[in-house]
């Protein structure tokens, strides 16, 4: 399979909190993350909003006060879903 990513990812099983209005909020399991964005494993038991969406995340038990992460839906896939983080750029 060609790879075309832009950035490449690194495996990393952290526990993120996921948020959005529409939602309750879940803790889910990263299965990696590279620069642009995660990648979070759902198995078919979480179910978030469409692509498209914006999210919130924070990473779980990692450290004292982790920041917030603005997330957009970029893709689902039966196992899980993968997220690329806004910058206020």
């Amino acid at each position: 399979m060609n790879e075309q990513r832009k950035h490449p990812r690194t495996a990393l099983a952290l526990e993120v909190k996921i948020s959005h209005q529409a939602m309750a909020s879940v803790v889910l399991l990263t299965r990696d993350i590279s620069e642009s964005g995660v990648f979070v494993v759902t198995d078919g038991t979480a179910a978030l909003p469409p692509v498209g969406s914006v999210v919130e995340g924070q990473v779980q038990g990692e450290m004292e006060d982790p920041p917030l992460v603005r997330m957009e839906v970029v893709r689902i896939e039966p196992d899980g879903v993968g997220l690329r983080f806004l910058t206020d750029d």
